[in-house]
């Protein structure tokens, strides 16, 4: 059986794509005021990163902006990179004291991990300069306090989740029960040991989809329409 997978393009690829994006606004006569952020968790095997796509898409066309999309791969590369650190991030204050004007203190809620700090610091920043589309990383938890953030949630039975993977993957059912069942206690583990917070509380988000009930076009045109934009 032949996957069908929605795959991001690479790393590097899509980094040199949101540096052009993010210079192009510095360099502009006028400053670009910041647009909304959107920030997608999911159940294991719910289709967050094609719901991403088709928002990018959706929303690139509605506003004429560049939406970018940021995933843990992407996160984690340019909290990293200190070459677009300095151009791009510097301005916005470091990772600290982001965290610390939203009520995040590494010393409190934010594990002392250094590098999981560090990304946290990069996704709010990041949040706070708009059109942006944050897959998973707690984006909810941290950029609660963003006004311009808005947060949405994919939940789906296991059954359907698994089928989803198998078919997406092209894995066996087998290896997606595996999946399923590892990567979800474990991605919760990580997150309720790092944010000191339950990313399955329905209080931090805007709605809450079924994807088995809903499709990734159907889902995308209701977030759309919550953000009021054409």
């Amino acid at each position: 059986m032949r996957p069908n997978v929605n795959l991001p393009a690479s790393v590097e690829e899509r980094l040199a794509g949101w540096a052009r994006i993010q210079e192009g606004r510095r360099a502009a006569p006028t400053p670009v005021a910041p647009g909304p952020t959107i920030t997608l968790s999911r159940q294991f095997g719910c289709e967050g990163f094609p719901l991403a796509q088709r928002l990018q898409e959706r929303l690139s066309a509605a506003t004429g902006a560049a939406w970018s999309i940021f995933d843990k791969a992407l996160l984690e590369k340019v909290a990293q990179d200190e070459g677009i650190a300095l151009r791009i991030l510097d301005g916005l204050g470091d990772a600290t004291r982001s965290l610390e004007a939203y009520g995040f203190l590494p010393r409190g809620a934010i594990t002392h991990d250094a590098a999981f700090t560090k990304v946290a610091g990069t996704l709010v920043k990041v949040a706070q300069q708009g059109h942006a589309i944050i897959v998973g990383r707690g984006g909810a938890v941290l950029c609660q306090r963003l006004a311009n953030a808005f947060h949405f949630r994919l939940e789906a039975p296991e059954a359907w989740r698994v089928a989803s993977l198998e078919r997406r993957l092209g894995v066996t059912r087998e290896e997606a029960e595996r999946r399923v069942r590892v990567e979800q206690k474990a991605r919760d583990q990580f997150l309720t040991e790092c944010l000191g917070a339950d990313v399955s509380d329905r209080s931090y988000y805007d709605a809450i989809f079924n994807n088995d009930r809903h499709s990734v076009d159907q889902i995308a045109a209701a977030i759309q329409a919550y953000l009021k934009l054409p």
